[in-house]
């Protein structure tokens, strides 16, 4: 039996808690009323929550589908190169980021729409998996800088051409996970080089 320090307990746990979330949402709206992210909820009548819950509720089967496969997929693979805590502290500063940045655009841009999902999170996977190709200093196999740039450039691509989609959370996701991936990696090799 493999140690569970290497099996993707929270991957597992964030897949299987938005689809619950996902199949209580078509007995009752209030879940939906209560978690989609807009400016005047979050900044008007100051219900922060919605920062964190907006990133378990999704539109539709194949917007969460399409999100849950690269969660579990993804998200197990960094999940057992970095460790439980870490993994799951970058999904949530992820998804919370990239909404943060969303709120603050579609305020200055006088936007009223609402949105939802957990892509900014799920882009943070993206940024965190490159900064460690980048600074980690340890070699993933099949992984490469250049493939991982051009995963990010067409995850990027596909939603600045489709429609009805959030591409500021998914840019702010992705850059506050490359950016806590970062820190993280220099950090750790700066303590490794210290310890020699």
């Amino acid at each position: 039996m493999r140690s569970l320090k290497f099996q993707p307990i929270v991957s597992t746990m964030l897949v299987t808690v938005n689809a619950v979330v996902f199949v209580l949402c078509h007995f009752t709206d209030e879940l939906y009323e209560a978690g989609v992210l807009d400016v005047y909820s979050v900044l008007a009548q100051k219900e922060y929550g919605r920062i964190l819950w907006s990133m378990f509720l999704h539109s539709g089967l194949s917007h969460l589908f399409n999100n849950m496969m690269i969660l579990f997929f993804l998200g197990s693979m960094i999940e057992k190169e970095v460790g439980h805590v870490f993994y799951a502290a970058a999904y949530f500063l992820s998804g919370i980021g990239g909404n943060i940045l969303s709120l603050l655009s579609r305020a200055l841009q006088g936007d009223p729409t609402a949105s939802l999902g957990a892509s900014g999170a799920v882009f943070g996977l993206d940024g965190v998996l490159l900064a460690m190709v980048l600074f980690s200093g340890r070699e993933m196999e099949n992984v490469t800088p250049a493939r991982v740039l051009l995963m990010i450039a067409y995850s990027l691509y596909s939603g600045f051409t489709g429609q009805n989609i959030d591409n500021v959370a998914h840019v702010g996701g992705l850059l506050t996970g490359f950016l806590a991936a970062s820190a993280i990696c220099l950090f750790r090799r700066l303590r490794g080089r210290r310890g020699d």
